[in-house]
Formats: structure tokens, C-alpha cells, sequence
């Protein structure tokens, strides 16, 4: 072990470079990060409304779930244990499958552009498009992956203008203005003079 830290280093010893510390931490960059939480968050809300009012709801909200059932038989999958596993579990129960993809594709967008649960919302992205990549769709996925590995990366500053961010302000506001009781100095005894006695 000491001839691979000799010749590579200590890991331990490693810092982060200056430019992508300010990258993660700059105010100044958290409105490139809000800008890329901004714009994937619409687009899972254009899906998410298409799927929940528009075009895509006979078959997502209705038809016991055609549109996921259409993609899970037809799809062609990245692997064959992923095939089996969408044949055997995801077509039969594509109904409330279906209705799961609707409100989550709404409710990551909503997060993500809003600034809420931000983490969560960008891992649950991260989840959601790996099941449409092992599902053969590539389309804008890996673009919507990345930017979501971003907004993850960035998470104390792309969140920083957002409910995420004005929630964590007043945490940290409330945690400063909370009083403490001053502490009472013991009383200082006086000293009593000696009494000199003359004679």
C-alpha cells in the first residue's frame, strides 16, 4: 500500500481545485445552476401535464396504462434480464404504473423548477430516465441526466434561489436570533479589612 501511495499520492491529502469550489459555492454561478434546475424542471412539467391533461392521458391515466404497457412489450431493452423484468412485472401492471409516471414526471418537475426537495426531485429524475435508457429511449435523456448530475453536484448553490433555499434562510435566521440567557457572574466576595489592634 505505501508503494501506490508513493507513487500516486495520498488520496486523503487531495483538494478540491479552486475554480470548481467556486463553481460549487459562487452566488455568482448559483444563477447558471438555476438556470439548469429552471429549464430541466419545465421539461419534466411539459411531460409530466401531457401524460396528467393533454394528449398522453388515454394512455396513462386511462386504458389501464396502454402507453406504459405499449413501451414496456415493444421497447427494445439494453439488456435481457431488464426485458424480462419489464415483460413479467411492468406490463402487468401497467395501470397504476402508468399513473405513477404521470404525477412523478409532474411532481420532479414541479420540484426541480421551484427549488423544492431539490435533491430528491434530481435523484428521482436520475431514477426515472435510467428506466427509459434501459428501456432502449434515448432521445434527450442523457441531456436531462446531466443537467440533473448537476443541479445533485451543485445542491447548496443551485438551490440557493428557490423554496429550498428560503427555507434553509429561515432555519439559519431562526438559529441565530434564538436568545441565550446571559450567565450570572458569581458575586465577587469583598474583602473584609483586619482589625489591628494598637497596645
Amino acid at each position: 500500500m505505501n508503494k501506490v501511495i508513493a507513487i500516486f499520492g495520498d488520496p486523503a491529502e487531495r483538494t478540491t481545485p479552486g475554480f470548481v469550489a467556486w463553481l460549487r459555492e459562487s452566488k455568482v454561478a448559483s444563477v447558471a445552476w438555476l438556470a439548469v434546475r429552471v429549464w430541466v424542471g419545465i421539461m419534466w412539467i411539459q411531460a409530466g401535464v401531457s401524460k396528467v391533461w393533454g394528449a398522453e392521458n388515454p394512455s396513462f391515466l386511462h386504458h389501464n396504462g396502454a402507453g406504459v404497457a405499449g413501451f414496456a412489450s415493444h421497447g427494445v431493452a439494453a439488456y435481457s434480464w431488464w426485458a424480462s423484468f419489464m415483460h413479467s412485472f411492468v406490463v402487468p401492471n401497467a395501470g397504476w404504473i402508468a399513473v405513477i409516471v404521470a404525477f412523478g414526471e409532474l411532481a420532479i418537475g414541479l420540484g426541480l423548477a421551484f427549488g423544492f426537495l431539490t435533491r430528491i426531485a434530481a435523484i428521482a429524475s436520475l431514477a426515472l430516465l435510467f428506466t427509459y435508457v434501459m428501456s432502449g429511449t434515448a432521445s434527450v435523456c442523457a441531456f436531462y441526466a446531466l443537467c440533473a448530475i448537476i443541479v445533485l453536484a451543485t445542491w447548496r448553490t443551485s438551490t440557493w434561489i428557490g423554496v429550498d433555499g428560503i427555507i434553509k434562510g429561515f432555519q439559519q435566521r431562526r438559529h441565530h436570533a434564538v436568545p441565550v440567557a446571559p450567565v450570572e457572574a458569581a458575586p465577587v466576595a469583598t474583602p473584609v479589612p483586619e482589625l489591628v489592634s494598637v497596645g
